[in-house]
């Protein structure tokens, strides 16, 4: 009898597609899985193959939601779990009331680490960036089972609260490429992401002016959208920058197909943003279509591995347009045979792989 597994994590889940693979994933293996995230910015409709609820937020900001969660997750959990329960929690918003039911009941927990949490650019050298460092001191060297999203974060952990996580990439599924590659006119180069600070989205902005014949599209939402909004006026680059808004994950893939550039230009924005593997990244090897990077560890480590794209020499808008140019002379097409290997590697197939493994040595 395989156990019941709930997942939990703060989010609307509606476009978290890490939490979706690896409940889909659970789900398949037989396992029960229910999933459990939050209304925090919407509850879009969506369907799944097993129950989900979202706890309903009153919080009027960040700060309180998450203390509001974690008090009714708490209580949630407390009331669904038993003694044939795996927790699974999904960052470190959603840590301490699993580690605390988990320890009250004595069963097992798995922790995901999508990022480093504490490190991320958004909370630096707040007051909320001491708490969360404080319970990640406090909690995560006593974890026995934890995951997480690329080899880098995985050594960052080991060095600092000596734990060892499994390396689960939130790779695509594997995708059989047979569509007719574009001749766009203008060329497309492509952002697929949050607009947050530190993606060299402004920096890529201004790149345009040095780009003839090709169009910027933007596709994503977040906090910095007006200020590149405002940019794009102020530079008069209205003709050369689309921003498509957020879109639901089927769309934004037919989309990333069409693209001739993918860009993936993180900045250092602290050690979250150094040591991550975009999402982007790999959406992209899965699409075949050649990649703009930066010069950080993950993303250094598969140009390493395979030709996929080119890696800019900094963030100077004139550097960004002579990368992008170099890709766009290449032709997408020069590209593709590396794609196809990357893509071979870098898929969701051999993620699942080390995934079920931690659930398994979890259950026992």
């Amino acid at each position: 009898m395989k156990k019941k597994i709930i997942t939990s994590a703060f989010s609307n889940l509606y476009t978290d597609q890490r939490i979706e693979k690896v409940c889909r994933t659970l789900y398949e293996a037989g396992y029960e899985v229910e999933l459990i995230g939050n209304d925090w910015k919407g509850a879009d409709p969506m369907e799944r193959p097993y129950p989900f609820s979202r706890i309903q937020l009153s919080s009027g900001s960040l700060k309180t939601a998450y203390f509001e969660f974690n008090w009714k997750l708490y209580h949630q959990l407390k009331k669904k779990a038993d003694h044939n329960t795996i927790l699974h929690a999904n960052d470190v918003d959603a840590l301490l009331a699993n580690y605390l039911i988990a320890k009250k009941l004595n069963i097992p927990l798995v922790f995901d680490s999508h990022e480093i949490f504490s490190e991320m650019p958004a909370i630096q050298g707040k007051m909320s960036q001491k708490i969360w460092r404080y319970l990640e001191k406090q909690v995560i060297p006593k974890l026995k089972f934890m995951i997480t999203a690329s080899g880098s974060y995985a050594k960052w952990f080991r060095k600092k609260y000596g734990i060892d996580p499994v390396v689960v990439q939130n790779a695509p599924k594997k995708q059989d490429f047979t569509i007719e590659i574009p001749e766009n006119n203008p060329k497309i180069l492509l952002y697929q992401g949050a607009l947050n600070p530190f993606r060299g989205i402004d920096k890529a902005i201004l790149a345009m002016h040095n780009l003839e014949g090709v169009i910027f599209k933007i596709a994503g939402d977040g906090p910095r959208k007006r200020e590149y909004e405002e940019l794009v006026i102020k530079e008069k680059l209205e003709h050369k920058v689309q921003f498509l808004g957020k879109l639901k994950p089927d769309d934004l893939r037919k989309i990333t197909v069409t693209a001739d550039v993918g860009m993936s230009i993180e900045e250092n924005g602290g050690e979250s943003y150094f040591y991550s593997l975009p999402n982007k990244v790999l959406d992209c090897i899965q699409a075949r279509v050649p990649l703009l990077l930066s010069n950080l560890p993950e993303m250094q480590n598969i140009k390493n591995q395979f030709d996929i794209g080119e890696i800019i020499q900094d963030h100077q808008p004139e550097n960004i347009a002579a990368a992008v140019n170099k890709i766009l002379n290449k032709g997408r097409k020069s590209y593709q045979g590396e794609l196809e290997k990357a893509s071979a590697a870098f898929c969701w197939e051999n993620e699942e792989i080390k995934l079920l493994k931690v659930f398994e040595n979890a259950s026992k």
